[in-house]
């Protein structure tokens, strides 16, 4: 159950913008993929949904680019999930009524509300967190 390339690269361009966050920063597309080697028309695309779906504001202008809607803490990784992703499908069960196949049903059912209870109560804060313990430990092992 890992992430799409596009939920991916999206996620990694948030928390680039969250850690700009506080001080009202904004991000050209251009930058972000600079720096997390993301083809830019993609992402591109992908912060285009995120602002669509009230997570991002676009800035106009020669100092324009994207800035978050709201603080990280405020942004529940499910809410990223769903605005890249869209809301999972229901597979076909015609055909699928045995023992067996209700089982599998029903396992997967448990398994994508423990997902989706994880990244509702993950934010981005919490991504953005775990990324400055990394950049501290990483800095520190090369002193």
């Amino acid at each position: 159950m890992a992430f799409s390339a596009k939920t991916e690269y999206g996620l990694v361009a948030l928390i680039e913008l969250a850690a700009i966050h506080a001080s009202g920063g904004v991000l050209q597309v251009a930058e972000i993929a600079a720096r997390q080697n993301i083809p830019d028309r993609y992402l591109e695309q992908m912060l285009t949904s995120l602002r669509r779906g009230s997570i991002l504001r676009s800035i106009r202008g020669p100092r324009g680019g994207y800035q978050l809607l709201r603080p990280p803490t405020e942004i529940p990784i499910s809410e990223v999930v769903a605005c890249l992703e869209g809301e999972p499908s229901r597979r076909e069960t015609i055909g699928r009524q045995s023992p067996e196949f209700s089982v599998l049903s029903s396992l997967a059912a448990r398994l994508e509300s423990l997902r989706h209870d994880l990244l509702a109560s993950t934010s981005l804060q919490d991504l953005l967190d775990q990324r400055e313990e990394r950049l501290k430990a990483d800095s520190m092992y090369f002193i």
